[in-house]
């Protein structure tokens, strides 16, 4: 501690560091200078102490699959290289005896805890697919958590039905859904999404189906993906949304920040983005996160997924508890050719361990399976 209090006061950021440590959060313009700040090492020795005073030297994960159930979509967003038009040549939607398959086969090899179910828009889904879908993995695999269906795929569901997004929620959760992950934020900015998925729903959207699923007890995620068109402005922005909702719900579980890969996408193409913003900015965002949600979202992830092993292990030093998931079977950010986007869970628990942490293989909502 008196090696950071030193640091601290000769930092232009220390006022700020200081009242973190006092258990004060940054408000929007403490968050927008620590954003413009350079001092990235002095931000991880806050808000790693104050990850470490709260879990210890331990880390969590949790055995997963991700199932991407259909590349159809409709939304056509610049930054994604996996979705198809609806007849496309190789588009897909699995059938309920594939998903059945994936899960069985995932739980039998690695003994699963949680299935992340995401897809494309498509419009030709009824909601009947996914009842069935939630339905079946529930009865099969009791300890398999449903963890499934952004915002924006709740949204095409209810635009299909004609029905309202809170009714399908009700559905979707007597069906079996458990948890929301935080995709379709991107940034919550309009005019953000204006550029990078301009027939996506709105911020207010996003974080309406948020309050509404918090409100029937499903409990969500939150993410953001940065590294694209958005300014310091609209990254405070969308931090203080979901502050906001987390005051009001106390719904969201985890904060996950990831950097937008834009290889293989329509940005790339287009000359809007022509590389990702890399390690340093990835540890600026966690130990921010860890900062402006300390006390009020427990759990920040990692992001391995989009900067490898290497960056998550600084990662869990910088503010965040949590590695993430294995995510075997992941296709989205594996089209943009960025890395291997599979891990098993003798790598993360090596990982884990080489930084001298001790591991925690967690279930769908957090709760300790073992401690490795």
């Amino acid at each position: 501690m008196s090696q950071i209090t030193e640091q601290i006061y000769q930092s232009d950021i220390g006022d700020v560091l200081e009242n973190s440590l006092n258990g004060i959060r940054p408000g929007p313009a403490e968050c927008l200078r620590l954003l413009e700040s350079d001092d990235v090492y002095l931000m991880g020795l806050v808000s790693g102490h104050l990850t470490k005073k709260q879990f210890g030297k331990k880390a969590s994960f949790v055995n997963n699959i991700i199932l991407n159930y259909t590349n159809v979509c409709i939304t056509d967003c610049k930054f994604c290289a996996f979705y198809r038009s609806p007849g496309a040549e190789d588009s897909y939607t699995l059938t309920l005896d594939q998903i059945e398959s994936r899960v069985k086969s995932a739980w039998e090899l690695f003994k699963i805890r949680q299935v992340l179910i995401q897809g494309g828009h498509n419009p030709n889904l009824k909601i009947e697919y996914y009842e069935d879908a939630f339905k079946m993995i529930r009865e099969k695999f009791p300890l398999v958590g449903v963890h499934g269906l952004s915002t924006s795929e709740i949204d095409m569901i209810a635009r299909v039905e004609k029905s309202s997004t809170k009714e399908i929620l009700s559905r979707l959760k007597d069906a079996g859904l458990q948890s929301i992950p935080g995709a379709g934020a991107e940034i919550l900015v309009d005019s953000v999404k204006d550029i990078i998925s301009p027939k996506k729903i709105s911020s207010d959207d996003w974080i309406r189906i948020m309050d509404e699923a918090h409100s029937l007890g499903i409990p969500a995620s939150a993410t953001m993906m940065y590294g694209h068109v958005e300014n310091n402005q609209n990254i405070v922005d969308h931090f203080f949304k979901i502050v906001k909702l987390q005051e009001k719900t106390k719904g969201f579980m985890a904060f996950i920040p990831w950097n937008f890969e834009p290889d293989n996408t329509l940005m790339q193409k287009e000359g809007i983005v022509e590389n990702g913003s890399g390690g340093v900015q990835l540890l600026k965002m966690i130990a921010i996160s860890r900062l402006v949600f300390d006390g009020l979202i427990p759990h920040i992830q990692s992001s391995w997924l989009t900067n490898g092993v290497g960056m998550a292990q600084l990662a869990l030093q910088y503010g965040a508890d949590d590695f993430g998931g294995t995510l075997i079977g992941e296709e989205v950010v594996s089209c943009t050719g960025a890395r291997s986007t599979e891990l098993t869970g003798k790598v993360i628990i090596d990982a884990i361990h080489q930084i001298g942490y001790q591991v925690e293989e967690r279930d769908n909502f957090y709760n300790p399976v073992s401690l490795l």
